[in-house]
């Protein structure tokens, strides 16, 4: 039999509690049932988070809490105790937890006015720091059994409904209120579902994904580094992963050109004014980098305040503004890979998925408002053969206005129309991220789902009528009236280094041919066999294909062996047969069989391996 345990109602999650209290009919609003789906998972996840609380308060009475939200992975607590807590103490934490689910205490939900909440806490800092960041003067509480915190809910009817379907999955280091200026608190993660089974299934989808880690891969495979000596977030590319990454970008600027766009190079420092004028200074200030560039020392008046980019637009808006633009010339497209800085706290860097140096596939088409549609549609079908081609499925969301955004809101609604309508012109279903947007504009944000189901934002195409009003960007209309151009900003990989990291978990490291570092490895048998080997790799060089020998004097298994372990897509082995036949003897990992070419029909199957890419 279902259970209900909230509603859902003018988009705002209710729980069984905070309906009695308020009055409120289960009925007047769509139910939510005790299972695994999105809706149900935020009321199970945040009763979780207080059941790990209130075991950690009876295993350790001094413990004081912060904040415990449910995130995308599923929930955590922060707090501070006098004992240092680490992984090992965590088994000890889910049996106290199991212990409390089986007690069934009631969750009951009790408001009181912020005051009230101040002299009630009034010897818990951290539940002070909690009340300053709450904007209504009545606060709501959730109790069970003798622990309670501040919280908004949903909660669970009771404990019993989380009895053996979570699992605290780390310990970690979190500033109070994410500042890494103030103390440092303990932070437990876990996850819980509606069942033991999704919960198992989950761990172990967690356990691949570890195997899959592209920071060990990366390592394993010598792609890339990260060194203290040169700065965190700042990623040192080794010569295989430079040529899985010069792969990419190539076959990215042959496509981008054959879609008729024209390559460009902006700056990477750009005047303070310049930022200012954007609106970048005063709505993303906070995440750039400046430095100051005096032309005479002596002279203080001289120095100007220089913004290193954050993002590629005001570059290109400088192109754009070059020479006077007519109409017959829109649509214009530029395209760049653009290297940004963006100041990224420390706590938040993640291998490549989060850097402080990354690299753009960043372009920006100009063009006449009625050409949005068309425009976009067409960035459309740019992504779905790319994303294709690398086997991804994906999904589409629309973000709208933010708060901290510039121009009124009738740009706004114009700009966000353009964007819906370009989706369902295309037939494509697409969510809603109210106010997700840009600070200058809507976007359609693209979430590709990994081999292991998980979701991944990359690409994003947004709309601007903004910026082109701050530069005062014209062309001569046919009726030779100056107009504003509408600017699109569009990215499908969101960044190289983000979408490598994506790629290397999805893949496990083992790449599709056509950007594989190396794309396959010769193992001549004896010394005999090597200048053959060396003719194969000169002739594979000139198609543009890496290939790497591994001779020597190890044993020919052995060597086997490690050519397997760089997880190439080809392994080719020449004996004395191979070389009367002019042939060779191939192992194809990702088709997993073995087979004998003649070298003709080697470089036939390279080529046709090569043309597998769909964009």
């Amino acid at each position: 039999m279902e259970q209900l345990i909230a509603i859902e109602k003018d988009g705002e999650i209710i729980d069984l509690q905070r309906a009695e209290a308020e009055g409120v009919d289960p009925q007047s609003g769509r139910p939510i049932y005790f299972d695994n789906s999105p809706e149900a998972l935020q009321v199970i996840r945040h009763s979780a988070a207080h059941l790990m609380a209130q075991a950690i308060k009876e295993l350790y009475p001094d413990a004081q809490f912060f904040v415990g939200p449910v995130v995308d992975e599923g929930f955590y607590y922060d707090f501070r105790t006098g004992e240092k807590i680490g992984e090992e103490e965590l088994s000890k934490i889910e049996k106290k937890m199991e212990e409390i689910a089986k007690r069934k205490l009631p969750i009951e939900r009790y408001e009181i006015s912020k005051e009230e909440a101040r002299e009630k806490f009034a010897d818990d800092d951290l539940k002070q720091e909690v009340l300053k960041g709450i904007p209504s003067e009545r606060v709501s509480i959730y109790r069970q059994g003798d622990w309670e915190d501040l919280c908004r809910g949903p909660h669970l009817p009771h404990t019993g409904y989380l009895r053996r379907n979570f699992k605290l999955t780390r310990v970690a280091g979190a500033y109070l209120g994410g500042d890494e200026n103030r103390e440092m608190l303990t932070r437990i993660y876990g996850v819980a579902f509606a069942d033991r089974e999704t919960l198992k299934n989950h761990l172990k989808m967690v356990e691949e994904a570890k195997k899959r880690d592209h920071r060990k891969l990366g390592n394993e495979l010598e792609l890339f580094i990260f060194s203290e000596e040169v700065g965190a977030g700042l990623p040192i590319w080794l010569p295989k992963g430079a040529r899985l990454r010069s792969k990419l970008e190539n076959l990215l600027f042959k496509a981008h050109r054959r879609r008729g766009y024209e390559p460009v190079r902006g700056p990477e420092i750009l005047k303070s004014e310049l930022w200012k004028r954007s609106g970048h200074y005063q709505n993303y200030r906070e995440n750039m980098y400046f430095t100051e560039i005096c032309d005479d020392e002596t002279r203080k008046e001289s120095c100007v305040e220089y913004g290193i980019k954050p993002m590629n637009c005001v570059g290109h808006i400088m192109v754009y503004k070059a020479k006077k633009r007519s109409y017959r010339e829109l649509p214009l497209k530029y395209f760049e890979y653009g290297v940004v800085h963006r100041h990224e706290k420390s706590g938040v860097l993640h291998g490549l998925f989060r850097v402080r140096e990354f690299t753009q596939d960043d372009a920006h088409i100009f063009c006449t408002p009625d050409q949005i549609k068309p425009t976009v549609q067409e960035v459309l079908s740019f992504v779905d053969e790319i994303m294709g081609s690398f086997d991804f499925d994906y999904e589409m969301e629309i973000s709208t206005k933010p708060e901290k955004a510039m121009g009124d809101d009738e740009i706004w609604e114009v700009a966000t129309e353009a964007l819906k309508e370009a989706l369902d012109g295309s037939g494509r279903q697409y969510g809603i991220d109210e106010g997700g947007g840009a600070f200058y504009g809507p976007k359609i944000d693209i979430k590709i789902t990994d081999a292991l189901g998980r979701k991944w934002q990359c690409g994003t195409i947004q709309v601007d009528f903004n910026l082109p009003e701050r530069f005062e960007l014209e062309y001569t209309d046919s009726d030779n009236s100056q107009k504003r151009p509408v600017m699109i900003h569009r990215a499908i990989l969101g960044s190289f280094e983000r979408f490598i990291g994506i790629l290397t978990e999805h893949y496990g490291g083992e790449f599709p041919f056509f950007i594989a570092p190396t794309q396959i490895i010769f193992v001549p048998i004896g010394e005999a066999h090597l200048p053959y080997a060396q003719e194969l790799a000169e002739r594979l060089m000139e198609m543009g294909v890496d290939s790497e020998i591994y001779g020597g004097r190890e044993s020919l298994n052995k060597r086997i062996r490690n050519a397997e372990k760089q997880r190439v897509p080809l392994v080719g082995i020449i004996g004395d047969r191979e070389i009367e036949n002019r042939s060779i003897a191939i192992r194809d990992r990702r088709e997993k069989i073995q087979y004998n070419l003649g070298e003709k029909e080697f470089l036939n199957r390279i080529k046709e391996k090569l043309s597998e890419v769909r964009f």
